[in-house]
């Protein structure tokens, strides 16, 4: 590639097989079932399930419109960051220059510069993508809640259909808001590379450790823990 050394393609090669790599452990590996995502997951089944034995469900409206706020406040984030990073483009020799001043930084050309900055905005627009999805299914999870049968009112196929449907429906709007929030993570790991290829792999090792320390070894998973 223009500009770039070969501990850059190295760096980046790291990058993308640590994104992939953490993709596949956390959804798709044999020990995808003890990730805290996974786990959230039967929770969300049980919600659903609970839900449908309630005639009222406003609560449970209320708590899918909470989901749904979040979930577009992060596609704004996205809108904005991608902007932001846009921008870099108007100023690029004088950046590269700033970055060249810097002790702890690597010299790069503007072309080297530019295919950063737009890998980087790359990434925000693939996290909006996500969350803009995400968005339209949790719309859609609300739509099925809503359309709920009573169990009194139906066969027990009936209901056990209408809760696999909302529940896939509410998986799937989860699973694409996690995959958004993921980019974000990365991202933050991507912007070592604007200080050197070291620096690039650094924060990627340190980006990747937290994440899986988050979902395998965190308090938070801890708190499914069954007590003996």
């Amino acid at each position: 590639m223009a500009g770039f050394a070969t501990l850059d393609t190295i760096a980046l090669a790291f990058f993308l097989a640590s994104w992939f790599g953490y993709h596949f452990v956390v959804e798709l590996g044999p020990h995808s079932g003890k990730s805290l995502n996974m786990l959230m997951n039967l929770r969300r089944a049980r919600w659903v399930r609970e839900a449908m034995e309630r005639d009222n469900r406003i609560v449970d409206t209320q708590v899918m419109g909470g989901l749904q706020n979040g979930t577009a406040f992060f596609a704004s984030t996205s809108l904005i960051a991608i902007g932001g990073s846009l921008t870099l483009l108007q100023s690029t020799d004088r950046v590269v220059a700033v970055f060249a001043d810097l002790p702890f930084a690597t010299t790069t050309s503007t072309a080297a510069w530019e295919i950063k900055v737009i890998g980087l905005a790359a990434i925000f627009g693939y996290a909006f993508f996500k969350f803009a999805w995400s968005y339209r299914l949790f719309n859609y999870c609300v739509i099925l809640v809503g359309a709920l049968p009573s169990p009194r009112q139906c066969t027990p196929e009936e209901a056990e259909q209408a809760v696999h449907e909302t529940t896939q429906m509410n998986i799937a709007a989860g699973r694409h808001f996690n995959r958004g929030q993921r980019a974000f993570f990365f991202a933050l790991a991507y912007l070592g590379w604007f200080l050197g290829p070291v620096a690039f792999i650094g924060f990627t090792a340190a980006v990747l450790t937290a994440m899986w320390r988050r979902q395998f070894a965190s308090d938070a998973t801890r708190v499914f823990e069954r007590r003996s």
